[in-house]
């Protein structure tokens, strides 16, 4: 076998940078099969769901039902590839959110955009903000259906008491696309935010998401009638 086949070593004498993407995911993989090589496979995985686009970014975009399809692929091989896609996801967003600005309706939703824009069921996150808006944590409340996301006040606001949040931003995602406000979504929002008044926790903002677009439930105006 040649050795440009054998990531592993290549990696143990050149450093990770040295490998091709085909060969990066070939260490996770680890095997083949009798006939493929580890390496081969890779490539199969790279080019299994558009042949014009092999990047690595294609793991965003497989199920685990389109990895099962692909001979040589079990469930485990399938769980490590999705885990890899998720650990990048996760890496990246941890690092891009040190330098994003909280105060700015804009700048959050572009950064929240990608994650939550091509889901397929409404998604509600939570995000936990200190006296200077800055970030404590980030939650996700709920994962409803197509069609409602239920957002309970009680557990915002014990889990705002309980990381000290002083600023919370609520932020869901519409699967039609559209990013109008739903009726429940403002009642909903009202609620949470007299509740906020009360115990002393601004909601900063809630944004919903739909694709490639945004609406800022603040700066739209639906939040005037119940500031205190």
């Amino acid at each position: 076998m040649k050795k440009q086949e054998l990531p592993y070593e290549r990696f143990l004498s050149y450093g990770a940078g040295s490998l091709t993407n085909a060969e990066l995911l070939a260490v996770i993989l680890r095997t083949g099969t009798a006939n493929v090589s580890a390496t081969a496979l890779a490539r199969e995985i790279l080019e299994s769901h558009d042949p014009e686009n092999t990047g690595l970014s294609v793991l965003y975009d497989l199920t685990m039902n389109d990895l099962l399809k692909i001979r040589g692929i079990g469930q485990v091989k399938a769980v490590k590839l999705l885990c890899l896609a998720e650990l990048s996801k996760r890496l990246s967003m941890e690092k891009a959110s040190k330098k994003l600005c909280f105060t700015s309706p804009e700048a959050v939703a572009g950064y929240y955009m990608e994650v939550l824009r091509h889901e397929k069921q409404e998604r509600a996150l939570l995000l936990l903000l200190d006296n200077k808006m800055a970030l404590i944590r980030e939650v996700t409340l709920t994962i409803g259906t197509v069609n409602s996301t239920l957002l309970s006040p009680r557990d915002i606001f014990m889990r705002a008491l309980r990381e000290g949040a002083v600023n919370i931003i609520l932020l869901h995602n519409h699967p039609s696309g559209d990013p109008t406000p739903s009726r429940m979504d403002i009642e909903m929002t009202n609620q949470i935010l007299l509740a906020g008044n009360l115990l002393e926790i601004r909601l900063a903002d809630h944004l919903v998401i739909g694709d490639n677009c945004f609406v800022s439930m603040r700066e739209s105006g639906y939040l005037e009638s119940y500031e205190a």
